[in-house]
């Protein structure tokens, strides 16, 4: 941020009269939109480690395929995008090419980030010139053979690619079409929410139904009332966006890095619009009955619940708003996958600190002397308690939970 304020007069002027001349915007102004856009985005992500400067690049993203690693997009000449121009940056962005017509891996979410506008692109890029270049030298592309050679990215993209900004809905509103473009496109929700095929493509007609990330479940976030967001108002989710913590949820893993770096800093305006586009149009759907409270799982998980879960989230799971989880009726709770409550039970978590919200209250681990079996039944037991339905939850997947946690 002192980066932005100490040298954007003398590197726009040198850097960004492409991006200027465009847009007819003043340089700060320019600047201050990309910053912000980059923060929606959540850049940092991708392309900041914790305790290395801002966007040198080297975090490293876990696929079914293997390890990517994100790239250097500081204004370095060398090892990061110093060289590129405005037009280099806008291929990456729209078509999934970088230098030289190489191909992009779909980890960088050019499939979503196409339907960014080009007028805010270039503000991004403007952006990304005030930062302090750093000679960091990433390999990008760790993937095994034959993931490696990046000819099969023709194919990929024939199958799960569309060109193409984004074109406003004409029987929405503004809002909404504002949210939709935030979604759709720069936010990439569908990124982590929506799950992917074989090839590792998004299921558009399942877009933002949920999946599985790196040992997490990004939960369904469409208004089903079951597994989703359809008991949430607009005012939860926005609260939920903003603090990382609702009447219904506390965010955890990836959510809360995404909270803590990216959604907490969006205009309220633009918190609206999401909320509003998100629920938009009911998605009923008949949720399944709940296992009998005389199974013998729900009986052993009953009393580990009792002894080891009540005292922080009451003995009918209502939770404490803003401190520990509801797990009544929760949308989270009911999903098909119970990866994140297992990782949660086995490693414990800690919630993210925002400026509304900075004091980020964690859950124990109780890995350590809880056995497989004993995960899997306190598990079933809240899936199936206090209006809540959902598969029962197997020692096996307890065990290959603990195994991936298991330091390598």
């Amino acid at each position: 941020m002192k980066t932005l304020l100490t040298v954007c007069a003398g590197v726009i002027g040198l850097s960004l009269n492409i991006a200027q001349a465009a847009t007819g915007a003043d340089s700060y102004n320019l600047v201050e939109k990309g910053r912000y856009l980059a923060t929606v985005g959540d850049c940092t992500a991708c392309h900041t480690l914790p305790g290395k400067p801002l966007f040198s690049g080297g975090v490293i993203l876990d696929t079914p395929f293997g390890k990517l690693a994100g790239a250097n997009i500081t204004p370095d000449p060398v090892n990061g995008i110093g060289r590129w121009t405005f037009d280099d940056f806008q291929k990456v962005m729209s078509k999934g090419h970088s230098l030289d017509g190489k191909l992009l891996y779909g980890a960088m979410p050019y499939t979503a980030y196409t339907k960014v506008r080009r007028e805010d692109n270039q503000a991004i890029f403007a952006y990304l010139q005030t930062i302090d270049p750093v000679d960091n030298k990433v390999e990008t592309n760790q993937l095994p053979f034959p993931f490696n050679v990046r000819t099969s990215l023709i194919g990929w993209n024939l199958l799960n690619f569309k060109e193409g900004e984004f074109k406003p809905h004409p029987d929405k509103s503004e809002q909404w079409n504002r949210g939709a473009y935030l979604v759709e496109g720069l936010a990439h929700c569908g990124t982590c929410h929506t799950p992917k095929g074989l090839t590792g493509g998004d299921k558009n007609d399942q877009f933002l139904m949920g999946a599985n990330l790196q040992g997490w479940v990004a939960p369904n976030i469409t208004t089903n009332a079951h597994d989703g967001i359809g008991a949430w108002s607009e005012d939860d989710i926005i609260k939920y966006l903003k603090t990382g913590a609702n009447r219904f949820d506390i965010a955890s893993g990836p959510m809360a890095e995404e909270v803590e770096h990216s959604s907490q800093h969006w205009k309220d305006e633009d918190l609206m619009a999401v909320a509003v586009y998100l629920k938009d149009g009911a998605k009923p759907a008949e949720p399944p009955k709940p296992l009998a409270a005389n199974d013998a799982a729900m009986v052993a998980g009953k009393a580990i619940y009792a002894d080891r879960c009540s005292a922080c989230h009451t003995p009918n799971g209502e939770g404490a708003e803003h401190l520990f989880p509801k797990l009544a009726a929760a949308p989270l709770i009911n999903s098909n996958d119970p990866s994140s409550l297992i990782r949660v039970v086995l490693a414990g978590s800690r919630a993210g600190a925002t400026d509304a919200a900075p004091t980020a209250p964690a859950m124990p681990a109780f890995g350590w002397n809880l056995s497989d079996d004993n995960v899997a039944n306190v598990l079933t037991y809240v899936r199936n308690t206090w209006g809540n339905a959902a598969p029962a939850v197997s020692s096996s997947d307890v065990k290959e939970m603990r195994e991936q946690l298991r330091p390598k």
